[in-house]
């Protein structure tokens, strides 16, 4: 009779009556169905995968449009083209603010450190409004930003 390894009760079947671990070498009974992975293995949920496709910005749009399971889910889809859509079009309006900075810096040292401070306070709403997009995507809400929002439902 096979043992348990993590847990040493004595094992009938495939899987450990205590703790619920595959037995590695107990043969299933002839003609029965191989047996169904215990309950949570199969993945994460619609809202972490939405939540997660925010996390890394495009990287992780990209990543869950290519993951087979998820990229035929049109909520995981949604989530994953409007994280796209919207790091790529911060980091368009970050090189134009970089630009915009040299010159006001060049005209000015104040209004080159005033705008400076404005390019601070924006990042601090993107980073809120980043926060606020995982939160929501994990709660199952769907939160369509204005410009790339409906850009990202046409493409889901």
């Amino acid at each position: 009779m096979p043992f348990c390894r993590n847990c040493g009760a004595p094992v009938d079947g495939q899987f450990c009556p205590q703790c619920g671990t595959p037995v590695a070498g107990a043969a299933a009974p002839s003609g029965s169905p191989p047996p169904s992975p215990p309950a949570g293995a199969v993945g994460l949920s619609d809202n972490a995968a939405s939540a997660l496709c925010y996390l890394l910005g495009f990287i992780t749009g990209i990543v869950f449009l290519a993951i087979a399971p998820y990229n035929q889910n049109r909520t995981v889809r949604f989530h994953a083209f409007q994280s796209i859509f919207f790091s790529v079009g911060l980091f368009a309006i970050a090189i134009g603010l970089g630009i915009l900075s040299v010159i006001f810096f060049a005209v000015s040292f104040w209004l080159g450190t005033l705008f400076s401070l404005l390019q601070t306070l924006l990042g601090l709403a993107v980073f809120l409004l980043w926060l606020y997009l995982m939160w929501k995507a994990y709660q199952g809400q769907r939160v369509v930003l204005p410009v790339v929002g409906p850009m990202a439902e046409r493409q889901a």
